[in-house]
């Protein structure tokens, strides 16, 4: 009989029990976690700063909205979303892993960004939420460690007030394929390294590199999106492929 002791999902390029996979995407975040600006640093040539300016920029939040952050552990979201809202709003921040909530929570209160925001360890395939309880989820980096992504996203519709919007900024497909080769080399060959160098891990950095190769592609994610119960789903590239922005409403 395959249940969930038989199943098997990818960690990376590792075939893995699907049981398994939540503890070591924990594993691999809680020795990160320290040092997750500098990987997304590495990853991403520094840009990721720019990419989520602008994820935030066409979220289409309001003042006095009511936001989860799902993946939101390092605060940096939150930090950008919190002006938005202003001082009637509210930002969730949800995250699976309790050493990267930590992080960022110390980081913005040192930044005096308290009040309005809720720091709140969970799983995104099981959201402790009643329906329709926001008017927008925001998923940053975050979505391709997820094991059930199907399940996760049906949950964010769910918890959606119709017509709120969910936004996901992910890493995605290189649509030009010599600048792919290079990304690939940055990946596989340089990545790890940096992480050895700079971080003392090089192996959750491999990790990281290859979990980008196996989340689903630009139209595959918006087919996902729309099988969850989002209408209007709006895909934009950003740095030719390397991230993507999926937008999606509650109908």
């Amino acid at each position: 009989m395959n249940d969930q002791s038989t199943k098997t999902t990818h960690f990376g390029f590792r075939d893995v029990p699907v049981g398994e996979k939540q503890k070591l995407v924990g594993q691999v975040f809680t020795s990160v976690a320290r040092n997750y600006d500098l990987m997304n640093d590495l990853m991403s040539f520094g840009i990721h700063r720019l990419w989520k300016r602008h994820f935030i920029t066409i979220s289409g939040v309001r003042k006095g909205d009511r936001v989860l952050d799902l993946a939101g552990g390092t605060g940096d979201i939150a930090a950008l979303l919190k002006p938005v809202i202003g001082p009637e709003g509210e930002v969730v921040v949800g995250d699976i892993n309790a050493a990267m909530l930590g992080v960022g929570r110390d980081r913005l209160t040192d930044r005096g960004l308290v009040k309005g925001l809720r720091w709140v360890q969970m799983n995104a395939e099981a959201l402790p939420f009643p329906d329709a309880s926001f008017d927008a989820v925001t998923i940053a980096f975050g979505l391709r460690n997820v094991t059930d992504k199907d399940k996760a996203l049906a949950e964010m519709c769910r918890v959606l007030k119709p017509g709120g919007r969910l936004l996901v900024l992910e890493f995605s497909r290189v649509r030009n394929a010599t600048f792919g080769k290079l990304y690939d080399f940055h990946s596989f060959k340089v990545l790890p390294r940096l992480g050895r160098l700079f971080a003392h891990d090089a192996d959750s950095y491999q990790y990281l590199a290859e979990s980008i190769r196996k989340h689903p592609d630009q139209d595959t994610l918006k087919s996902m999106l729309e099988t969850a119960g989002f209408g209007h789903v709006e895909v934009r590239n950003l740095t030719g492929g390397i991230v993507a922005i999926h937008r999606g409403y509650k109908l």
